[in-house]
């Protein structure tokens, strides 16, 4: 039996999109010395927002990363800013402990529900 709930779902998500956007980092991190690499990401406010009011048949939207713009170009073409990537990691690592928190706290309030059930 499998227990979910609207905000459990909407958790689910907001996780799923925090582990693309750490890809994406780690990815930028791994490339920064690859000549011509161009920074991805995602705009994630608008990310969450998209896979809120769309899904597929899985509930499981694809994130759509783009090139970032405004990053200064070093001659060989690669525009990576480590100080950029090291502020998107802590901020995506962030995001993902309050995910998870706020996940521990919806299926406590479930657990509670049941078990109040059984008193």
């Amino acid at each position: 039996m499998q227990v979910t709930t609207p905000l459990s779902n909407a958790l689910t998500r907001y996780l799923d999109l925090t582990t693309e956007q750490l890809k994406l980092t780690a990815e930028n991190m791994a490339n920064v010395d690859t000549p011509g690499y161009k920074t991805k990401g995602l705009d994630f406010e608008h990310e969450f927002a998209r896979q809120m009011n769309l899904s597929d048949a899985s509930g499981q939207v694809e994130a759509q990363e783009a090139e970032v713009g405004g990053l200064v170009s070093r001659p060989d073409g690669n525009n990576v800013s480590m100080d950029r990537e090291g502020v998107q990691l802590a901020k995506a690592q962030l995001q993902f402990k309050l995910g998870v928190q706020l996940l521990k706290n919806e299926y406590s309030t479930v657990m509670s529900a049941i078990h109040a059930e059984a008193k």
